[in-house]
């Protein structure tokens, strides 16, 4: 692959889950690179975007009603887990089973 003979511009900023973090750094050690950057644009470089299909699970607003407790439940976990209340919602929503469990005669 060529080298850009432009030199890279201001610092980009984006949000990346640790594990995409933890794989920029492992590719960063297996292709010998020196940094994060480096990795990036050359993923920049390689990749088709043209032929990229994000996948994106749309969102829609709804509102529900909880007991005080449940929302003070919810705002603790927040704060002690460094994460939203709609995170926190959609880990407990996902886990349920979509049916009940059957009932022992």
């Amino acid at each position: 692959m060529a080298k850009n003979s432009r030199k890279p511009s201001a610092p980009l900023t984006f949000d990346l889950p640790e594990s995409l973090i933890a794989r920029i750094e492992a590719v960063r050690r297996g292709h010998g690179f020196a940094t994060a950057s480096e990795v990036v644009r050359t993923a920049i470089a390689g990749y088709d975007f043209d032929g990229a299909v994000p996948t994106r699970d749309p969102h829609r607003q709804i509102s529900v009603r909880i007991t005080t407790d449940q929302r003070a439940t919810l705002k603790r976990f927040a704060k002690k887990k460094n994460a939203s209340v709609g995170e926190l919602l959609r880990l407990a929503i996902e886990a349920m089973p979509a049916k009940a469990a059957k009932k022992k005669s």
